[in-house]
């Protein structure tokens, strides 16, 4: 922090009562294809590992793993898969420091398996697994299991009629055995847990059940045999992506629903142990939205992540913060002028939460999309500034924002200013006529060097975003 104090002189000094603060920033990752991050964990080094999928290295579309240090820069990637279509939905560090993925591939064969690959500490592939039969198989969710093996949940069967399928393995991905649940129509499992009884949760959406498609709950023993199922949502559809078990040995459900309002919405179910219902909830605003992430965070409320169109013209990445009864106590978006959905959240051990899904604001194709922000949902300098302070952000005009070539501050043209990246880092120093025409693609943020009189000059602060 001194040496940043040095460069950044002022601006630090309006910071210094944040210099503990949790880690912000945003990045993205991938090639001149298209890329997407279905999950990301944090790792024991502090660092993060994203799961997905890649067109731009190797044959096809590839398993894609990231993995990063503590803020977010790249320490390897890797890719995993043939000369078909194969995309990683899960990953999770094991307890070798090895990580384990789940999803699908269809290079090896005649039909979708589920995929399954396990890597060391570096990403090198110590054994690959397949698994299915004569219709499409998928694993959208994987976990180690407290035997040192694994389970995967997913879909099985011909389209429309799959069926949820479980499958249980050793530390090698031998198959230990596998189970299939639903009925005659579409069952989909899209989450899996292994609970405190040495069972599993799953959660998904059922046809079989219900009415129009509901969100699916299946408790099974340790063996796999149904305990109970449940099923939740209203005469239209609804869906699970998301569980966890919670501190009280209920379970936490997130996902989206039809049934409740005139659009889709976040919905996020509480239930105990037997899987009957405390209390449900719905997010969102005059648009759509879905929760596809959920996690219980270490206060006792949650976190859901998804995506959302209520709040600007594109669909942006949407973060809910949640007390234990289920009632907001903030909401957040991100992104950029096109397209962005959050995957995955998980709360990080400085208290703040890593987000991992896809974007198409920041570049010229889709890229995997990881932002890590504070106890608070803030990634910004000046989101962290103003709340440090308990001040409002005042606007500054900037046209056109985003921008593409320069911007420019209608009424300060003879203005200084100066940029900063995520990191905090002074990139430069601009007259408010043409601001920021030599940037790199990201997200900046802009203060006057005219008006530095302390922290009551918030209204000088502003966030600009350059695409290309």
């Amino acid at each position: 922090m001194k040496r940043l104090a040095t460069i950044l002189g002022i601006f630090v000094l309006l910071l210094a009562p944040l210099a503990h603060a949790q880690q912000r920033w945003e990045r993205t990752y991938g090639g001149a294809g298209n890329e997407g991050g279905n999950a990301v964990r944090q790792t024991q080094d502090g660092g993060y590992i994203v799961s997905g999928g890649t067109t731009s290295y190797g044959n096809g579309y590839q398993v894609y793993l990231v993995k990063t240090n503590a803020s977010g820069d790249t320490l390897w990637t890797r890719t995993y898969g043939g000369a078909g279509s194969d995309e990683g939905y899960s990953v999770q560090q094991t307890q070798d420091t090895g990580y384990i993925v789940s999803g699908y591939t269809n290079s090896f064969g005649n039909f979708t398996q589920v995929y399954l690959i396990k890597t060391n500490a570096s990403g090198d592939t110590l054994w690959t697994r397949y698994y299915g039969g004569m219709g499409e198989d998928v694993g959208y969710s994987a976990q180690q299991t407290s035997d040192g093996g694994y389970v995967v949940a997913g879909l099985t069967g011909f389209y429309p009629d799959y069926q949820v399928c479980l499958i249980k393995t050793n530390a090698s991905g031998d198959t230990l055995w596998t189970k299939n649940y639903g009925g005659t129509a579409r069952d989909v499992g899209e989450s899996v847990r292994q609970t405190t009884d040495g069972g599993y949760i799953i959660a998904g959406y059922t046809y079989s059940f219900g009415v129009g498609g509901d969100v699916y709950l299946v408790k099974t023993n340790a063996s796999g045999d149904t305990l109970w199922t449940r099923t939740y949502g209203g005469t239209d559809y609804d869906e699970g992506s998301s569980v966890r078990q919670t501190q009280d040995g209920g379970y936490i459900v997130s996902g989206y629903t039809n049934s409740f309002g005139n659009n889709t919405k976040v919905y996020l179910i509480k239930t105990n142990a037997s899987g009957d219902t405390l209390w449900t909830r719905t997010y969102g605003g005059a648009g759509g939205e879905c929760g596809l992430s959920v996690q219980q965070t270490s206060e006792g409320g949650y976190i859901v992540a998804g995506w959302t169109n209520s709040f600007g013209n594109w669909d942006q990445v949407y973060l809910v913060k949640t007390n234990a009864s289920g009632d907001t106590l903030w909401t957040r978006t991100y992104g950029g002028a096109s397209y962005d959905y959050g995957l995955s959240v998980q709360q990080t051990q400085d208290g703040g939460y890593i987000v991992a899904g896809n974007t198409q604001s920041f570049g010229n194709a889709a890229q995997v999309y990881l932002i890590k922000t504070d106890a608070n949902g803030n990634v910004g300098v000046e989101e962290a500034r103003n709340a440090e302070f308990g001040m409002r952000n005042a606007e500054l005009r900037i046209t056109p924002n985003p921008f593409t070539s320069f911007a420019t501050l209608p009424g300060h043209e003879t203005e200084r200013f100066a940029l900063y990246d995520i990191a905090g880092r002074k990139v430069g120093t601009y007259k408010g006529e043409r601001i920021g025409m030599d940037l790199r693609p990201g997200v900046y943020f802009i203060r006057s060097l005219e008006r530095e009189a302390g922290p009551r000059s918030e209204g000088r602060l502003g966030r600009i975003v350059k695409i290309r």
